[in-house]
């Protein structure tokens, strides 16, 4: 059992700038704007040698209503909650403020244990803002600056007793517990990783929830409301899986804002982290030209990609509907040709089952390895049936074949002049390779190289070894 500390506070005192200080990255989105962050975030801290987990909140507002920021604070109160300790973070150069003073109050009929700190305390600029906290009542506040990493020392010494508390009362609950034989000791699988992408408003955030079977992310009817790359663990009917959800990604042109340019950034991020994309649309407009710059996106990072068409449940016409797509896809995508398209439904849950196993499929292909014997059997078959061009009356000729790598499958072919075969003989060598080994969607790296590439020699002038020049020498010296 870790220990969660969760850091709560009004906006913009510096909750997602400690939080990147406790966790030793910059994961946390930070700008000068109030509001930036809107998800539970969780992270591993490593404060001396305390390890425990963070978790970065929404900044508490007083709107107690069903708009954003009224979801916002019922999302942090839930975290406060369910955290073993928080952090209470107020800004000692702007001074207690009447916000503070409501969710003083709050925090302290929660029963959840609270430090009271007091961040941007650097400089005598803060000295009145740390002596009006004294009179929230939540003991000592302690001074610290998550910005210059001032007060961690003292952070440390506050949470050390707790974090052993908590340690102690775990262990003692697994005293009570019988281990079965064969469980002990067994390995655990490594988390698929997967990144959910889309235009805004596809529906990411509610599609997760409905996976994890509880409100963990911030949805609404607002688009846009995603900002961070959130990860979520989950054992998906037996699979593990890390799923980060995104930022909803618009036309470059669009996106203006410093903070939007962030967010989009950060999704960005989590593809080239990702192992499976998946990749979502909402059915009524899908296919659309961000959708397939998306797509692309994936394609070419080299992940395993999923389509999923969301919002089915309000379409009428399904079986055309579904037929139009699949026609559309094979035509706008042809470098994802045979990748899963499903259809679901993130409000209903339906289709779920069906996302669960084409992505399992999917990262089994992206894994794929093929024999090498094998290889170059096939690729003699593939020659006999469509030889390779003659260029200037010279046949290509396609020697050998192997596998480089997998994630995605990359081959190597090693041929004379690659430099004159054409694209659509190598793209002829894909779509075989598709078909023939059963790897459909995935990306296919294929690489032709000349055999004369691998002579270390080729480009070298001849010359005479120098033990043997030495002896020339010598010789013609001697005759003289």
């Amino acid at each position: 059992m870790s220990f969660v500390l969760a850091i709560v506070g009004r906006p913009n005192v510096g909750k997602s700038t400690l939080f990147n200080r406790l966790v030793g990255k910059k994961l946390a989105l930070v700008d000068d704007q109030p509001g930036v962050t809107r998800d539970l975030r969780e992270g591993a801290a490593r404060l001396g040698d305390l390890r425990f987990t963070v978790v970065d909140t929404a900044g508490l507002e007083e709107a107690t209503d069903d708009s954003l920021p009224g979801r916002m604070r019922r999302l942090t109160e839930r975290a406060v909650g369910m955290a073993d300790a928080c952090l209470f973070l107020v800004d000692a150069r702007v001074g207690i403020t009447p916000t503070d003073e409501v969710f003083a109050d709050i925090l302290r009929r929660s029963g959840t244990p609270v430090i009271l700190a007091a961040n941007k305390a650097e400089g005598r600029a803060a000295e009145a803002g740390i002596i009006e906290a004294f009179g929230l009542g939540l003991g000592d506040p302690l001074p610290l600056s998550a910005e210059h990493g001032e007060g961690m020392a003292e952070l440390a010494v506050v949470l050390s007793p707790m974090i052993e508390e908590a340690e102690a009362r775990a262990e003692e609950a697994m005293t009570d517990i019988d281990v079965e034989d064969g469980e002990e000791g067994a390995e655990r699988t490594k988390p698929l990783q997967i990144a959910v992408i889309g235009r805004p408003n596809a529906g990411k955030s509610t599609l997760i929830n409905k996976i994890l079977g509880e409100d963990r992310l911030l949805t609404g009817p607002e688009a846009g409301i995603t900002r961070d790359s959130i990860a979520v663990s989950i054992d998906w009917d037996g699979t593990p899986m890390r799923i980060f959800d995104t930022a909803g990604m618009r036309k470059k042109a669009k996106v203006q804002e410093k903070l939007e340019k962030l967010s989009v950034s950060d999704g960005l991020r989590a593809v080239k982290f990702a192992e499976i994309v998946v990749v979502l649309l909402d059915a009524a407009i899908p296919f659309e030209q961000q959708d397939l710059r998306i797509a692309d996106l994936a394609e070419r990072e080299g992940r395993a990609v999923v389509v999923a068409v969301n919002k089915w449940d309000l379409e009428e016409h399904k079986q055309e509907k579904l037929r139009d797509m699949r026609e559309a896809f094979e035509r706008l995508l042809p470098q994802l040709r045979g990748a899963p398209l499903v259809t679901v439904s993130a409000k209903t849950g339906r289709g779920l089952d069906r996302l669960q196993q084409a992505i399992v499929r999917a990262y089994d292909v992206w894994n794929r390895r093929v024999p090498t014997a094998t290889l170059n059997r096939w690729l003699a078959g593939m020659v006999e049936a469509h030889p390779p061009p003659a260029p200037s009356g010279r046949r290509i000729k396609l020697r050998y074949m192997t596998q480089a790598k997998t994630r995605p499958p990359g081959f190597v072919v090693m041929c004379s002049m690659p430099e004159k075969l054409p694209e659509s003989y190598s793209r002829y060598l894909v779509n075989g390779l598709r078909e023939d080994f059963d790897m459909p969607g995935t990306p296919i790296r294929l690489h032709m190289r000349s055999q004369a590439d691998a002579n270390p020699y080729k480009d070298r002038k001849k010359s005479i070894p120098s033990r043997l020049t030495k002896h020339v020498r010598k010789g013609a010296t001697k005759k003289g």
